[in-house]
């Protein structure tokens, strides 16, 4: 459903706005003041900004050069009471998508929106095959040298050129999506759509809705049509990462989908056909989820033609320092560095570390380690303080906890320019629990 925010200091013409955009089938979000927007913008993704040109701490002709630059595939209509052309054509300059004056331009509110909500609409599918063409999204992009991940690798390269269901298993954080995406650019269908959804983000009827789409009037603020995500990926793939986690309904729907490719919308009466590939990821043991009654055995034999069972990272231990070293140079990249270097110290924790978030986890690590580096070298002590208690070898300038600890929150510290509440999100820890450890270390308040 597509979302608009309304900037507008006058509360009857916002609540009035609202409504009527309501109405229409949009989801609407209001503010009375540009800050109030502006901070809106940074928390949740809209698709078109309805703004005042007017506004008590701004201009809104200003205000849609500033969304232009930081989100530019949102889209900005700006409204004036007061009709004034040199306001108009700097608001356009700006990037607006139409300039509308209150009152005179009532009946052309409603196609303005609708066709600025489709621009974004095609603008954002346009960036987002711009960003896959762009990508690396081969069987290349899976490292390991070890038996286990090449086995993996190797059946996802047989199934790729085929149509057949693939049943991606394995812990979390295995790299399902990564390996989804790999068979998707090996396929006839690599030029379509790939499209990704989490089964266990959404509840039964947002699911079934997202999924399947809907006719108007299936249910209350259902005024349009949608169409699916299933619709959506017609002659392309769907990934549904989390698949065990579906409930029973749409467990068959989602056979008939499987094997006829078609389905019912909500509200619909006729079936809609489509052709898609489905490759689904699930870290639950779907056998014993048959025999629990939890999941459908006739989905589970349809899913499972193809199965490809993803190792663990503690099974594929060789790989951790090239995995590692890939992830190093990824966010040294951001962080500006030219070069970096893994210790051999720092390469054997990793090696010692029990890696229950598996890639995920280590990905996770090796973020944490680069932002805290200071030069090019990764060495132990970047590593977290947790992470060393149970690793005898590794070799430390202080086997102190408080040391460790110490020096961590200083690096962290002086990453984040002195910030307290940065400095707290980095370590993962509440506010009033740094400054407890700032004063216990007598850390400097300035730092």
């Amino acid at each position: 459903m597509p979302k608009i925010l309304i900037i507008d200091d006058e509360k009857d013409i916002r609540n009035l706005l609202a409504k009527t955009l309501e109405l229409e089938g949009y989801q609407v979000k209001t503010a009375e003041r540009i800050s109030e927007g502006w901070t809106k913008l940074s928390m949740e993704e809209f698709d078109l900004v309805l703004s005042d040109v007017r506004l008590p701490d701004g201009s809104g002709v200003d205000l849609c050069r500033r969304i232009k630059e930081k989100f530019p595939l949102l889209e900005v209509i700006c409204m004036t009471a007061f009709g004034n052309i040199r306001d108009g054509i700097q608001a356009m300059k700006n990037g607006a998508f139409d300039y509308l004056v209150k009152g005179d331009d009532n009946e052309k509110l409603i196609p303005a929106v609708a066709k600025a909500i489709e621009k974004a609409e095609l603008v954002r599918r346009i960036s987002h095959l711009e960003q896959r063409l762009n990508q690396q999204v081969g069987f290349d992009t899976i490292l390991g040298n070890s038996k286990e991940i090449k086995k993996a690798i190797s059946l996802a390269i047989k199934v790729a050129p085929t149509d057949t269901t693939v049943l991606l298993t394995g812990e979390s954080g295995t790299g399902k999506e990564v390996f989804a995406n790999a068979i998707h650019g090996a396929s006839t269908r690599k030029t379509q759509s790939f499209i990704a959804i989490n089964c266990s983000a959404f509840g039964k009827d947002l699911l079934e809705s997202e999924l399947f789409g809907y006719k108007a009037g299936a249910f209350t603020g259902a005024t349009k049509d949608k169409k699916g995500l299933l619709e959506e990926a017609h002659k392309g793939t769907v990934f549904l990462d989390e698949f065990g986690e579906l409930q029973g309904d749409l467990q068959a729907k989602l056979l008939r989908v499987i094997e006829t490719g078609r389905f019912i919308k909500l509200g619909d009466t006729k079936e809609t056909q489509v052709d898609i590939r489905i490759i689904a990821a699930t870290n639950r043991n779907l056998e014993d989820e048959v025999s629990k009654g939890h999941f459908r055995e006739d989905l589970f034999y349809r899913l499972a033609v193809f199965q490809i069972a993803l190792p663990s990272l503690d099974s594929r231990k060789e790989d951790i320092p090239l995995l590692a070293y890939h992830f190093a140079k990824r966010f040294a990249q951001k962080e500006g560095l030219r070069e970096i270097n893994l210790s051999s110290e720092y390469a054997e924790a990793l090696k010692a570390h029990r890696w229950k978030g598996n890639i995920r986890e280590l990905r996770n690590v090796i973020e944490r380690s680069v932002i805290l580096l200071e030069g090019n070298n990764l060495t132990v002590d970047l590593l977290p303080v947790q992470f060393l208690q149970d690793q005898p070898s590794i070799h430390l300038t202080s086997w102190s906890l408080k040391d460790l600890e110490k020096t961590h929150i200083e690096k962290a510290l002086a990453h984040a320019g002195g910030n307290k509440t940065k400095t707290a999100e980095l370590l993962g820890i509440g506010l009033t629990t740094l400054y407890r450890k700032m004063e216990e270390y007598q850390l400097a308040a300035e730092s």
